[in-house]
């Protein structure tokens, strides 16, 4: 199921560090690339629709990146996940036929009942989760938290 991988899964790593490392500056598209081995072409564009969408706001500027739009308990896991795959889609859209036309539905449904589910974690649950590994494992100081 599409919803698990590929840009959905990288729109997730990459607003889940803007939450954990964005502490009243920016991070940056080049930083989020590379902490996370990320094709840097492709997360910017995730990272324009992230804006668009009003999850994440982008700065300009020498010390410019990307801080959240709004607070962490006021964003939901399956919204920024809803924004990967409609990025996905305006990129790989192409019309069903044949035995598409019965599959389809049935894996578009499977992907609702997930998106819903998603619906019901914030980015703040994913923050505490994360701030209790971190505290669980001690192994990193929280400005070096890896994701």
């Amino acid at each position: 199921m599409k919803i698990l991988r590929g840009p959905a899964r990288f729109a997730l790593l990459a607003t889940l560090d803007v939450a954990l490392y964005a502490r009243g500056r920016p991070v940056s598209s080049k930083v989020l690339a590379a902490r996370h081995d990320l094709p840097p072409r492709r997360l910017e564009a995730l990272l324009q629709a992230l804006v668009r969408a009003g999850v994440l706001r982008s700065l300009r500027g020498p010390a410019g990146g990307y801080e959240l739009a709004r607070e962490r308990r006021r964003i939901c896991v399956g919204e920024i996940v809803r924004v990967a795959l409609r990025l996905e889609d305006d990129e790989t859209s192409t019309a069903s036929a044949g035995l598409d036309a019965l599959v389809d539905p049935l894996l578009k449904q499977a992907e609702e009942q997930a998106l819903a589910s998603l619906d019901r974690v914030t980015l703040d649950d994913l923050y505490a989760r994360a701030m209790a590994l971190d505290e669980q494992q001690k192994i990193n100081t929280p400005g070096d938290f890896i994701i």
